[in-house]
């Protein structure tokens, strides 16, 4: 009997105990987040998941891309977890929605606007898609000490990317647009396509879960003519991911010893 995982085609042995993942959505930057593992390896790759595991300070850790969207991610997370993994980081890109948040910012992520469908089919929407705390203080903690400019808070979470950047063209444009300004009142820093489905997934597993994002412009600054800024480089978010991990890692042998 095969023992690997359907989707990601991994198996317990393939993780070799790994409690920590990387999480992020394109599969070409799983190799770039894995060079800051110590020995690195390739172990799968199954249609938008590529793997990677290698250590961060003697720990095995993994870098497995989930695809864009909370389905896949969803897939990716129930799997990983049926392998034993427990602490989860996505690291991935989203838009500014906030006149402060500027491309080549990192956002901390605090919790999700559930505007999809994926975390429906687990919790009701009454349900709050918030990351884990400890995980949030050790993303915003490594971005602090590496001197990186961030925010932290709230993102809106979305299934259709052309929705949200060619909403008035939509047969519900009236509820798109109309939802947008309300999120920016309200304070969401950004809109992304995974968080509220992988808060959500691992509080209904009893995982750990955050999340850190580079804003790649803002759409929003643009509309006020502040600027035309894009940034594309996710290197500082890959390193506040890993660094976070280092610390998470430390913290867990404090206290479990």
């Amino acid at each position: 009997m095969d023992d690997k995982m359907y989707h990601i085609n991994l198996s317990k042995e393939d993780i070799k105990g790994a409690k920590y993942a990387i999480l992020p959505g394109d599969p070409g930057r799983v190799s770039k987040i894995a060079e800051l593992f110590d020995n690195p390896e390739k172990i799968g790759q199954n249609r938008e998941y590529t793997s990677y595991i290698g250590q961060l300070n003697g720990e095995n850790v993994l870098c497995v891309s989930t695809g864009i969207g909370g389905p896949s991610a969803a897939i990716c997370i129930e799997e990983l977890y049926q392998l034993g993994v427990t602490n989860f980081i996505r690291v991935g890109t989203c838009g500014g929605m906030q006149m402060e948040v500027a491309a080549g910012d990192l956002i901390v992520v605090t919790g999700a606007i559930r505007m999809e469908g994926t975390s429906k089919e687990y919790l009701p929407i009454e349900f709050p898609a918030v990351a884990n705390l400890d995980i949030t203080c050790a993303l915003r903690d490594a971005a602090k000490k590496q001197g990186f400019k961030f925010h932290t808070g709230v993102v809106e979470c979305k299934d259709s990317f052309y929705g949200q950047h060619s909403p008035h063209r939509m047969p519900v444009s009236y509820e798109l647009e109309n939802k947008w300004q309300a999120w920016i009142k309200g304070g969401s820093l950004a809109s992304e396509m995974e968080s509220a489905a992988l808060f959500t997934v691992c509080a209904s597993l009893g995982a750990k879960a955050g999340a850190v994002m580079l804003c790649v412009w803002n759409q929003e600054r643009v509309k006020a003519g502040m600027d035309k800024d894009e940034q594309h480089d996710t290197g500082n978010a890959i390193k506040t991911a890993v660094e976070a991990i280092k610390l998470l890692i430390f913290e867990d042998r404090q206290t479990n010893g």
